[in-house]
C-alpha cells in the first residue's frame, strides 16, 4: 500500500512540472495592456522619476529630463500610431526600406536623447546612466533566447 501511495505521489508531482507555463505570457501581455493605457506624460513623470532616484537628480535635472522623455514618449506614439492599421485592414509587415528607415530613424533619436542626457547630467551621473543602460538591452536579449526555446 505504501508503494502505491508514493508512486501515486510521484506521478502526481511529476505532472504538476510537465504542465506549460503561461503565467508568464498572461503577465506580460497585462502589463503590455496597462502600459498601452499610459499617456506619455504618464510616461515621462515614471521615468524621470525612476532616473532621479538612481542618479540623484536635481530638480532643475529632473524638469529638464523630464520634458526630453515626454518628447521621445509623443514621437514614439505618433510613430505607434502610424504604423497602427486602419480600422478592417489588416497589419501588414513594413518593407524592407520602411524598416531601414525605422530603426534609421530609431537610432538617430538614441543619439539625440543620448546627446541631450549629456548636456543635462554632471559627468558622474552621465557615467552612472551610460552604466545602466546595458543591463536594460541584456535583459531584453536573455528574453529573446528563452522565447525562442519555447
Amino acid at each position: 500500500m505504501k508503494k502505491l501511495v508514493i508512486i501515486a505521489l510521484a506521478f502526481v508531482t511529476l505532472n504538476g512540472f510537465a504542465q506549460k507555463k503561461e503565467h508568464d505570457k498572461r503577465d506580460r501581455a497585462h502589463t503590455s495592456e496597462l502600459r498601452k493605457d499610459m499617456t506619455p506624460n504618464d510616461i515621462a513623470d515614471l521615468k524621470s522619476k525612476q532616473l532621479t532616484l538612481k542618479l540623484d537628480l536635481t530638480d532643475a535635472q529632473q524638469q529638464k529630463v523630464h520634458k526630453l522623455i515626454l518628447k521621445q514618449a509623443e514621437s514614439r506614439n505618433k510613430a505607434r500610431e502610424a504604423h497602427k492599421p486602419k480600422e478592417g485592414e489588416k497589419r501588414e509587415k513594413p518593407s524592407k526600406e520602411e524598416l531601414v528607415k525605422m530603426q534609421n530613424q530609431r537610432l538617430d533619436d538614441q543619439i539625440a536623447m543620448k546627446r541631450e542626457m549629456k548636456s543635462i547630467l554632471t559627468t558622474e551621473q552621465y557615467a552612472k546612466y551610460e552604466k545602466m543602460e546595458p543591463k536594460k538591452h541584456k535583459k531584453r536579449g536573455m528574453r529573446n533566447k528563452n522565447r525562442s526555446k519555447k
